[in-house]
């Protein structure tokens, strides 16, 4: 994992935290138990309620100590707050025009929160990185893996804040 800060919107950080929190007090426990019953039942060896529950229960303590890692390092960032709105940065939603004029809108957000099939993608991809600073009317290159693509910034939105 690297040291820079884990930049991650509101939205995403408190569903790291409800995820954390599921596992931690719901899935984990309920495990443990199936575990100790199936311990109890003799040979653990051939006992198949046994060897996965202790395969899953690794897996949820690997997944509690990403979570730990990623919600500490995290820097929350809510783009309600955002005073430059002309301008693509962290959290803004812009809609995009390739050359043949086949519009996406995408929303940068943290690496923890993306999913792409919604149009939410890591503000450090790159196409989010290649728009990143542009105003409506820019035109932005992005080397792709099929090739580079040409990009213009059609709208750009933010949240509006709260009261």
């Amino acid at each position: 994992m690297t040291d820079r800060p884990n930049y991650i919107t509101p939205t995403g950080y408190h569903a790291m935290q409800a995820r954390y929190r599921h596992l931690l007090g719901e899935e984990r426990p309920k495990l443990v138990e199936v575990i100790s019953w199936a311990a109890g039942n003799g040979d653990r060896s051939e006992n198949g309620d046994y060897i996965y529950g202790r395969k899953r229960l690794r897996e949820i303590d690997r997944e509690l100590g990403w979570l730990s890692k990623r919600m500490k390092a995290a820097k929350i960032v809510d783009p309600a707050h955002q005073t430059e709105r002309h301008r693509v940065l962290f959290g803004a939603c812009v809609t995009i025009a390739d050359e043949d004029n086949a519009e996406r809108v995408l929303t940068l957000v943290g690496e923890d929160e993306t999913d792409t099939a919604a149009g939410r993608i890591s503000w450090s991809s790159p196409i989010a990185h290649a728009l990143r600073g542009a105003t409506i009317g820019d035109v932005r290159r992005v080397d792709l893996p099929g090739g580079t693509k040409d990009y213009e910034v059609l709208t750009i939105s933010y949240p509006s804040p709260q009261p």
